[in-house]
């Protein structure tokens, strides 16, 4: 009989991986495989231990315990060009790349020494080319990214992964494992079709990927095996055909989700009103184009759109932070001034885009955070001096009522940017929700308008349904919430209705009965529905 062939090691193999931050257990001896030509998708609530063992997979970070193989040959800990040279590459979810520079430039940044004294931009430019051939990703080498959509540039952020891995004994191998962080996160429906044929092509060639992702629909389609962290450990890995969102949502959280519940509610008065709005940016260029938009108390008004077409000023400047060149803003009849002061005294609760560099101090406490934006009203101040004791127990009450988690060591002295994303912005949601509007430090009134700039973004299933439930909560207590988002299954799970910015203008609101999935998606990528039975009252 002819001997038995050897198996062939997995692509990678991860054995008895264990990280701690002081008391703090984020990994906790996980194993895990991942086989050629395979996609492994990795699942997890936020403060799961995800970005943690990727980060220990790419040279981040030191693991305390266990190892790491790729193609059965030990990966050197803590060292990112060893993980680079072994063939694993990343795609992160908010894009690395150079808007001023070409395509070609931003592949080759970083890829050659700063003593290199000229520039191999030939052999690049033949391999970039090779490589978009062979993968089915075609692009312009000279194109630059400002001028691309966000679907092209997410495919420049794969070529660049692909082409980032070291050289073998027999020439350039390239990236053999690809590790895609939220891939769809800023794509349209369209893109996001096109990325899934990308990546069947990848995994056809013998590519292996791991697929981090909240979107269970998604991860349903695209994976062969699903793996699930909870609190550091994994607590399963079930091939996809055995698995279903709803068990795929409790293994994540230990827990039922039940999704957000919407109190019957009717629309009511007048909170916000924009005429005619135009804002203008530093180049000169339209970022609003003579807006009109009516926000009504009782209501969640949606605004769809791709990243990048005018949704960030229109936030800007319901935030006071950007001042109209043209038309007006009103809030409860008022003209409104460019003070963000002005509005959160007005009752505007503020859920930026950016939870970790606009919506907290991450140096700061917890404490300090919750009261942020009222340090100087007179439930937190006395003749100019904090009232830490009246502060403290606001931020113990946001902790307990919006289930903030993460501050089991150093209670509301936590330092804020020690907390997971989700956790984050719960955080944010309670400063806003249960800010004060007098002197009493208990008064919890809803605020009167809440401008949610993507709440949920990075979110895993339970902090997403979560936040529904209070944005649905406050709009019951007669609030007008503004949504801004990019993902079409949110905004059908709470609208009431729905309009489209695209390049600063904004194809006017409809009830959400009115659009369909295709529509939106054919309104985000610059399509023109039908809107004659547009409400835009």
């Amino acid at each position: 009989m002819p001997a038995e062939q050897p198996r062939q090691p997995p692509a990678l193999r991860l054995s008895g991986i264990s990280k701690r931050f002081g008391e703090l257990v984020a990994n906790d001896d996980i194993s895990l495989e991942l086989g050629r030509g395979e996609v492994l998708a990795l699942l997890g609530e936020n403060g799961a231990g995800k970005s943690t063992l990727v980060s220990i997979l790419f040279g981040h970070y030191r693991a305390d315990a266990g190892q790491i193989e790729v193609f059965g040959e030990r990966l050197r800990p803590g060292q990112a060009q060893a993980a680079l040279a072994a063939g694993i590459g990343m795609v992160h979810q908010h894009f690395t790349l150079a808007d001023n520079l070409s395509v070609l430039d931003n592949v080759m940044l970083g890829s050659e020494p700063l003593w290199q004294p000229f520039s191999r931009k030939r052999a690049a430019r033949a391999r970039l080319l090779e490589t978009a051939g062979r993968f089915g990703l075609q692009v312009d080498p000279d194109a630059l990214i400002g001028s691309m959509s966000v679907g092209e540039r997410q495919r420049v952020e794969i070529l660049k992964a692909l082409m980032a891995g070291g050289e073998s004994a027999g020439g350039r191998q390239g990236t053999r494992i690809l590790i895609l962080d939220e891939p769809t996160a800023v794509l349209t429906p369209g893109e996001v079709e096109s990325l899934f044929e990308t990546l069947r092509k990848l995994v056809a060639q013998g590519l292996s990927l791991i697929f981090i992702s909240h979107k269970l629909d998604e991860v349903l389609r695209i994976s062969h095996r699903i793996a699930v962290l909870r609190a550091g450990r994994l607590v399963a890995c079930v091939a996809v055909d055995r698995a279903d969102k709803q068990q795929l949502a409790e293994l994540m959280v230990g827990r039922a989700v039940a999704p957000a519940q919407r109190r019957s509610a009717v629309a009511g008065t007048v909170v916000c009103e924009l005429r005619a709005a135009q804002v203008r940016g530093a180049s000169g260029r339209l970022l609003l184009d003579g807006v009109d938009l009516t926000l009504r108390s009782g209501e969640v008004l949606a605004i769809a759109g791709v990243s990048g077409n005018g949704q960030q000023a229109l936030a800007e400047v319901l935030f006071g932070l950007r001042r109209l060149d043209a038309g007006e803003v009103r809030l409860c009849g008022r003209s409104m001034p460019a003070r963000p002061a002005d509005w959160v005294a007005a009752g505007v609760a503020r859920i930026p885009e950016d939870r970790q560099s606009t919506g907290v101090v991450g140096d700061l406490p917890l404490w300090e955070n919750a009261i942020l934006e009222r340090y100087r009203g007179a439930g937190f101040a006395r003749a100019g001096w904090v009232r830490r004791r009246a502060a403290q127990a606001h931020a113990r009450r946001i902790v307990a009522d919006f289930d903030v988690r993460g501050t089991e060591g150093q209670g509301v002295a936590t330092p804020t940017r020690s907390l997971s994303g989700g956790n984050m912005q719960k955080l944010i949601l309670g400063r806003v929700l249960m800010a004060p509007h007098g002197a009493d430090a208990s008064d919890t009134r809803a605020p009167v308008l809440v401008v949610a700039d993507q709440p949920t973004w990075g979110l895993d299933v339970g902090a997403v349904a979560y936040v529904h439930q209070r944005l649905l909560d406050a709009c019951a207590q007669g609030a007008a919430v503004l949504l801004i988002c990019e993902d079409l299954e949110e905004i059908f799970a709470i609208a009431d209705r729905i309009a489209v910015m695209h390049k600063g203008r904004l194809v006017p609101a409809r009830p959400r009965a009115q659009w369909t999935l295709s529509e939106i998606g054919m309104a985000m990528a610059g399509g023109h529905p039908a809107t004659e039975a547009a409400d835009v009252s």
